[in-house]
């Protein structure tokens, strides 16, 4: 087994975010394999989310976007269980990021339990930064990092009209 440095955790934890003794362990059960870390991480991830899915989630940020032109925008309603959650960089950026997406994407429901089909709904669209990533995958990223359930209430697209 390769030995495990202390430059891999942190290479590992900047691409994650996750803890530092939460890499040393992924690392250790994928013999150091950085990839293979990764995807435990991941796992580890989706667990956690799943569990945090039940927790009520009552703060956090509106968030507005108006595209460049000003012809597009979105209000995005996103919530945490903690004010203080929502008031991080990290929580604040999601939020952008997850309104931009609707603002490009134009998706009909936040759940395709909505009624939507997997591509009209927003958290099973890929994201638009990150193909390789839906909607869903970034907000469990999310949770995984910063521990408190995550989700998207409602969101409101506005575009001027086509003459």
């Amino acid at each position: 087994m390769a030995e495990i440095t202390v430059d891999d955790i942190k290479k590992l934890r900047a691409i994650t975010g996750s803890g530092i003794l939460d890499c040393r362990t992924a690392l250790e059960e994928a013999a150091g394999d950085s990839a293979k870390a990764q995807g435990i991480l991941r796992e580890k991830g989706l667990a956690s989310a799943a569990k945090k899915a039940t927790r009520e989630a009552a703060e956090g940020v509106v968030e507005s976007y108006i595209h460049n032109g000003n012809r597009v925008g979105v209000l995005l309603e996103l919530n945490c269980e903690t004010d203080f959650v929502a008031r991080t960089d990290e929580f604040r950026t999601l939020a952008h990021d997850i309104a931009m997406h609707v603002a490009a994407m134009d998706p009909e429901t936040v759940s395709s339990k909505d009624g939507a089909d997997s591509e009209t709904s927003l958290l099973d669209q890929p994201f638009v930064k990150d193909p390789s990533k839906t909607i869903q995958d970034l907000i469990n990223d999310t949770i995984a990092r910063i521990g408190e359930n995550v989700q998207i209430r409602r969101f409101t697209r506005f575009a001027l009209s086509e003459e």
